[in-house]
């Protein structure tokens, strides 16, 4: 099984920090956030070789951290991916990044796809199981408890069996207060499907509009975790990380 990270973007919401620095190398508890996200994947054991994609912009960046860190703890491969943009203005969306990955490297295979600006304290192996069993998509959700919260996130309403029966991004009107965490899990067969959604024409920025449109062509579940997750998309979110987390170390 192969794991993408997508990081490409150019964190806006995070400025000044993010100026030089891109949000998943800002520093959480004593290690940059990627190396949190890195953490939870070997956790797997079930991981050969994981591709963080970047942008130009940032890449001497990833390269210098991937020189410089200790990697000894991690029983994959690290190579970083650049998509060769240097302004959000010409970004290839995190769905054209993941498409670019998974060409440039020719992979064919079952697929974790996780983002690059989350912590959180939960395992990954009980999604795992569930995407052995169902042999189908599963989306990584969060209950973020509020319909208030919830506008600012893709949100899934699921059924009793945990088939996602709708997925919408940043909803007026939320259906569910279950958050996407940015975690996806995709059998070999949907990896393929990322190139018909792309060449049809639609988004290819939020991932969860690619969700919105899978679910209605094949079953696709949601896990749903519990434990404490951070989405590090503005300063106030890092804060609140950092402050948290540090009183836990």
């Amino acid at each position: 099984m192969k794991a993408i990270i997508p990081a490409a973007g150019y964190g806006t919401r995070l400025r000044p920090l993010t100026l030089h620095t891109p949000k998943a190398l800002l520093e959480v508890a004593g290690r940059p956030v990627l190396e949190h996200v890195l953490a939870k994947i070997e956790e797997l054991k079930c991981i050969d070789a994981v591709y963080i994609i970047s942008n130009n912009y940032y890449y001497a960046k990833f390269a210098e951290w991937l020189r410089n860190a200790d990697l000894s703890e991690y029983g994959f491969e690290i190579e970083i991916i650049n998509d060769g943009t240097n302004s959000a203005e010409e970004r290839l969306g995190a769905i054209g990044d993941k498409l670019l990955a998974l060409k440039k490297e020719n992979i064919d295979e079952e697929l974790l796809d996780i983002s690059s600006d989350n912590i959180f304290d939960f395992s990954l192996k009980p999604m795992l199981k569930l995407f052995k069993e169902k042999e189908a998509c599963v989306v990584g959700a969060y209950d973020v408890g509020s319909l208030e919260l919830a506008k600012k996130y893709g949100i899934v309403a699921v059924d009793n069996n945990a088939k996602i029966i709708d997925f919408q991004e940043k909803p007026a009107q939320p259906k569910s207060t279950l958050a996407s965490t940015g975690i996806y899990m995709y059998p070999k067969r949907v990896v393929e499907l990322l190139e018909e959604y792309a060449e049809a024409g639609h988004c290819l920025d939020a991932p969860g509009n690619f969700i919105q449109w899978l679910h209605k062509r094949t079953n696709v579940y949601a896990y749903v975790f519990k434990g404490k997750w951070f989405d590090i998309g503005s300063i106030e979110s890092l804060e609140k990380a950092r402050k948290v987390l540090k009183c836990e170390h």
